[in-house]
């Protein structure tokens, strides 16, 4: 614990990210970011299919970057690609597989560990975003069934039958994808989509339409049970299928144990306490991305974030 930096970042998401890149273009000399992934925008490499779309926006808003970041839609490979561009053409210092432990002030100076090593730093910016930790549904999932139960795609192969659970865009583009190889019913507890973008939602209708693949809406699942080794998913309708494999696609939560390690306060509600600058009661303190927002950040909202609290920083120190 010998440098003192100006700022350490805690996440190498979007918000890491633009947080660094900010911290650089404005003048900070000291920038740290750790990242417990062995890379950058760990969410987008293991919860986004090759391919997939990566909007700028979320659910239609429409946000005006204000920083020095110009990001547009684009693919997952593009959008790792640009990243990686920032990342390299500004040279700071980062460090990987290092997984923060705490983080403490002591008077005026931050205290962070990690499982490898120990930094000092004026300022700490938390980007962790929600999805390192998948929600989960209520009801029990059988340990038995762990290897057909999964959050992700990485278990899945071609000619199985499938049962994806989800209304978002990602649960959407899972299902066609898979739908391709394989037979697929897309669960959504709602009797119509209402997060998806047009293109996810005109082609989720034409694969329903065209019996790629079927869609129960309007009903959830009441309970799964172990059926001779495969999946056994009764609906509250009063129906049960025999499914290969379930996948989850219901989004993420607030890391609220990690947040609290942090020293961040956290409401009623479950969700993390700050202010109109994004500084947590601790002085210095700050959140950016997805764990500062109500309901569904996005890329663009997670930049500005960035920008916004590298201001304040700089104007107050």
């Amino acid at each position: 614990m010998q440098q003192t930096y100006d700022i350490v970042i805690i996440g190498g998401g979007p918000g890491g990210i633009g947080a660094v890149v900010e911290a650089k273009a404005l003048g900070m000399k000291s920038i740290l970011m750790i990242e417990k992934g062995d890379n950058h925008s760990q969410t987008i490499r293991k919860f986004y299919k090759d391919n997939k779309r990566v909007d700028k926006n979320y659910k239609g808003q429409e946000i005006e970057l204000e920083g020095t970041i110009d990001f547009r839609d684009g693919t997952k490979e593009s959008t790792l690609n640009y990243f990686d561009s920032l990342l390299d053409s500004n040279q700071i210092d980062a460090v990987f597989k290092s997984e923060v432990e705490s983080v403490t002030k002591v008077g005026e100076i931050f205290h962070v560990v990690t499982t490898t090593a120990g930094y000092k730093a004026k300022n700490v910016l938390v980007a962790i975003g929600t999805m390192g930790k998948p929600n989960k549904p209520d009801y029990t999932l059988p340990l038995s069934l762990k290897e057909r139960i999964n959050f992700n795609l990485d278990k899945c192969s071609q000619g199985e039958k499938l049962l994806l659970v989800g209304g978002g865009n990602s649960a959407v583009e899972y299902a066609i994808e898979l739908s391709k190889t394989n037979n697929v019913t897309l669960n959504y507890r709602r009797d119509s989509f209402n997060r998806l973008n047009d293109i996810n939602l005109k082609m989720i209708h034409e694969f329903n339409g065209q019996e790629k693949l079927r869609l129960r809406l309007g009903m959830d699942i009441l309970s799964i049970e172990n059926e001779n080794g495969l999946v056994k998913v009764n609906f509250t309708d009063g129906y049960y299928t025999i499914y290969d494999r379930v996948v989850y696609a219901i989004g993420g939560t607030t890391p609220i144990d990690f947040l609290k390690k942090c020293g961040i306060t956290i409401d009623a509600d479950g969700k993390p306490e700050f202010d109109e600058n994004f500084e947590s009661r601790v002085k210095g303190l700050y959140l950016a991305g997805d764990i500062a927002v109500k309901s569904g950040g996005s890329i663009a909202i997670a930049l500005n974030h960035a920008y916004h609290i590298i201001n304040h920083i700089l104007k107050h120190k």
